[in-house]
């Protein structure tokens, strides 16, 4: 994995509030994959969990329904998360079953391009096996000398203390430099045990977008946006390596400076 570069400064798009948020990121997402799909016939993106998140993917199958300039084609559309719950695979808490829920039964996403992070009822009784495991099936679709295929866009949310995927402040994951996937262990927020990219996979593609809602989020949406070290505030790590996208709401931009509100189009 290669280390520390240099990255476009991040665009920052306000929305009035979580409805016009989830909806605007809908509609620059499907532009995106759809962006992909005509460069080379097939689109992968990186999932992430949450109530914006989730609220995101229901946006994005309303829009499957409705005539809109973009279409996607689900059958060519690779799923791939960027951390998951260490559950039982039926538990609402997983990631994969609240986006399976929200969009991709709804829109036909062929199981072999969903690549679920595996449930603590399946093969693995730890989550660094099946972390190990996950790392495996990305080297293997990577198909050579990465050790990740490409994402197009890697769709994250941000905890109140500034974690991104299961990347919390402090944690050992976030001194990794050479693996791709972790297994967590006492994780801040239930349930403690998790799989998750790490920062140096995270930091592979083309595009990171952080999705945001809710004044809670404020302080750290403005840690995220600084030079903060990344042990401390994960988020201020989560970059793109060709472009950074902060997707908020009024609300969690409250404590942004002016000068930081970037405004462009997604």
């Amino acid at each position: 994995m290669s280390g520390p570069d240099e990255r476009p400064t991040p665009d920052v798009v306000v929305e009035q509030d979580a409805d016009r948020l989830a909806r605007a990121a809908a509609e620059a997402l499907v532009a995106r994959l759809a962006a992909a799909q005509a460069l080379r016939g097939s689109a992968s993106v990186v999932l992430t969990g949450g109530g914006i998140g989730t609220a995101v993917l229901e946006q994005m199958a309303a829009l499957a329904a409705e005539p809109v300039r973009e279409r996607v084609d689900w059958t060519a559309v690779d799923v791939w998360w960027g951390d998951e719950r260490f559950v039982p695979a039926d538990d609402d808490e997983r990631n994969e079953k609240q986006a399976r829920r929200a969009l991709l039964d709804a829109v036909g996403v062929p199981d072999d391009r969903v690549h679920a992070m595996p449930a603590s009822d399946g093969p693995f009784a730890e989550p660094e096996d099946a972390a190990e495991w996950y790392a495996g099936q990305l080297a293997s679709a990577a198909g050579g000398e990465d050790d990740v295929p490409p994402f197009d866009v890697l769709f994250l949310g941000l905890g109140p203390d500034a974690h991104v995927a299961s990347l919390f402040p402090g944690l050992p994951a976030l001194y990794e430099t050479e693996r791709t996937v972790v297994g967590v262990r006492g994780s801040p927020k239930p349930p403690p045990l998790r799989v998750s990219l790490t920062m140096p996979a995270i930091r592979t593609a083309a595009e990171v977008w952080l999705v945001v809602s809710g004044a809670e989020k404020a302080r750290a949406v403005h840690l995220a946006l600084s030079e903060t070290g990344v042990v401390q505030v994960p988020a201020a790590g989560a970059r793109g390596v060709s472009r950074t996208l902060v997707l908020l709401d009024e609300p969690a931009a409250s404590a942004l400076p002016q000068g930081l509100r970037r405004l462009a189009s997604p």
